[in-house]
C-alpha cells in the first residue's frame, strides 16, 4: 500500500510538473536570421572628382559610410567591400582583380569600420563585375534575402565579367540576393549599367547628387533590409503544360520565363475560397518597345476563368498584373451558357498562365529568362451584394415591356398637360 501510494504521488508530480513547464521535447521555432547587407564602395581614380557640393566624390562617400555606420540597427550585420583600392600601376589585368573585403559580414565594431573606410584613397580600376560576385560570396546563403549596395561613379572597366551579366547570374542561382545601385556621375551610359545591375535581383537605382542624398539613400536600404524579404520567395519551375505544373500553396514565388513564353501553376481552390494572384516580371535587359504580361486562371478542361494584363511601351522597368477569381459566380454561369452533351468539369483546381510578349533587342541575351515574382493567396470568398432580380429570359422581357408602355404612357400624359397649360396661358 505504501509502495502504490508513493508511486502514485510520484506520477501526480510528475503529471504536474508537464502541465506547467510544457512537453520536454517539444520544438522550438528557429531564431529569425539577422539582416545581412554589404556596401560595395569604388575607389578607382575617378572618385577623386570634386563635383558634389565642392567636394571629392570619395570624401562624400566617406561621409555616408561613417553615419550609417553611427546609424546601423544594432541587429543588421554589415560588411563593407571595396574595389580599385590597392593597386595605383597600369595593369589592366593585376588591377582588374584588385577588390578587397575591409569589413567581413557579422555585428559592426562602429570604430574599426570607420577607421577602415577613413584610409581609402582612389586609385586604380573598375572591376564592378568582380566585386558584385565576391560580395555575393561574402554573404553567402540562407532563408532570408542578403542586400548589396553598391555606391560608384563609373562603369565597369574590367569586363568580362560584365556587371550586369554577373547579376543575372546570381539571380539565375536563386541566392536570394539583392542588389541596390547608386550612381555619384550623372553620366547615360553609367545610368543605364546601374539600372541593369539593380533590375535584374529586383533591387533600385538612385542617382545621388548630395552628401545629403548619398547618405540618406544608404540608410533607407540598410533599414529596408531589416524590414523587408524576412523571407526569400521560394524558388519554382513553371512548365509548358497545366496537368505537369507544381502545385502551389499561397506565398510568394521567383521564376524565370523566356521571351513570348507561357509558364503554368496549379493552385488548388477549395468551394468558398477566393483566389488572389498577382505577377511582377522585371526588364533586366534591353527589349524593343510595345510588350505585355498577362495573367490568366483557367480551369483544368482548359476554360479561361479569368484574366490581369499590363503592357508597356519603353518607358517601364516592371510589368505587374492580377486577378480574384472564386468559384461562385462563375460555375453558375458556365452551366447556362454550356450547351454541349459534355459534362462541365468543376475546377477544384486552378491553372495560373503567365505570359509575356517581350521581344530582345539584337544582341540581347536570351538566357537567363526574365525574372518574375508571382504572389499567391487564398482567402474565404466575399459574397456579392444583393442585388433586386427582375428575372431572366421571356419574365425579363415582359417586365421591361410593361415599364416601357407605363414610362410612354406617363409621358403622354404629361405632354398634353403642358401643352394645354401653355395654350391657356
Amino acid at each position: 500500500m505504501i509502495n502504490f501510494r508513493r508511486s502514485t504521488a510520484v506520477l501526480l508530480g510528475l503529471l504536474a510538473t508537464t502541465a506547467l513547464t510544457g512537453p520536454a521535447q517539444a520544438d522550438e521555432e528557429p531564431a529569425p536570421e539577422p539582416p545581412r547587407v554589404e556596401l560595395v564602395l569604388d575607389v578607382s581614380g575617378s572618385m577623386r572628382a570634386a563635383d558634389i557640393d565642392g567636394r571629392t566624390r570619395i570624401s562624400v562617400a566617406q561621409q555616408a559610410f561613417n553615419e550609417v555606420v553611427d546609424a546601423l540597427p544594432e541587429e543588421t550585420q554589415l560588411g563593407i567591400r571595396v574595389l580599385g583600392a590597392t593597386y595605383r600601376g597600369k595593369d589592366k589585368k593585376v588591377g582588374c582583380q584588385d577588390t578587397q573585403q575591409i569589413v567581413p559580414v557579422g555585428p559592426v565594431d562602429r570604430s574599426a569600420a570607420k577607421a577602415a573606410v577613413a584610409t581609402l584613397r582612389p586609385t586604380g580600376f573598375t572591376p564592378v563585375g568582380l566585386a558584385l560576385r565576391s560580395a555575393a560570396q561574402d554573404l553567402g546563403t540562407g532563408a532570408t534575402t542578403r542586400r548589396i549596395v553598391l555606391i560608384t561613379d563609373g562603369e565597369d572597366t574590367c569586363a568580362p565579367p560584365d556587371p550586369c551579366e554577373v547579376a543575372r547570374e546570381l539571380a539565375a542561382q536563386g541566392t536570394s540576393l539583392v542588389v541596390d545601385t547608386l550612381g555619384l556621375a550623372p553620366d547615360e551610359k553609367v545610368r543605364r549599367q546601374l539600372l541593369c545591375i539593380a533590375s535584374a535581383t529586383g533591387g533600385t537605382y538612385t542617382a545621388a547628387q548630395s552628401a545629403e542624398e548619398l547618405t540618406d539613400r544608404i540608410k533607407q536600404l540598410v533599414e529596408r533590409a531589416a524590414d523587408t524579404h524576412t523571407r526569400a520567395p521560394t524558388v519554382v519551375g513553371g512548365t509548358s503544360a497545366c496537368d505537369s505544373a507544381p502545385l502551389l500553396a499561397p506565398g510568394v514565388y521567383a521564376d524565370r520565363e523566356s521571351f513570348s513564353e507561357h509558364r503554368y501553376y496549379r493552385v488548388p481552390i477549395r468551394p468558398g475560397q477566393e483566389l488572389r494572384a498577382s505577377v511582377s516580371m522585371a526588364l533586366d535587359r534591353a527589349v524593343n518597345r510595345d510588350y505585355g504580361v498577362l495573367l490568366r486562371a483557367t480551369a483544368a478542361d482548359g476554360r479561361e476563368l479569368v484574366r490581369g494584363a499590363d503592357a508597356g511601351s519603353g518607358r517601364a522597368d516592371v510589368l505587374s498584373a492580377g486577378l480574384r477569381w472564386s468559384a461562385s459566380a462563375d460555375d453558375e454561369d458556365a452551366a447556362e451558357t454550356e450547351q454541349s452533351s459534355a459534362p462541365v468539369i468543376e475546377p477544384t483546381t486552378v491553372c495560373l498562365v503567365v505570359s509575356n510578349s517581350f521581344a530582345p533587342r539584337p544582341g540581347t541575351a536570351a538566357t537567363p529568362g526574365m525574372p518574375v515574382e508571382l504572389t499567391i493567396d487564398v482567402v474565404a470568398a466575399a459574397p456579392a451584394p444583393d442585388g433586386p432580380d427582375l428575372g431572366r429570359g421571356w419574365v425579363l422581357l415582359a417586365l421591361l415591356t410593361i415599364a416601357g408602355l407605363i414610362t410612354g404612357l406617363l409621358a403622354g400624359l404629361l405632354t398634353r398637360w403642358w401643352v394645354a397649360t401653355w395654350r391657356e396661358n
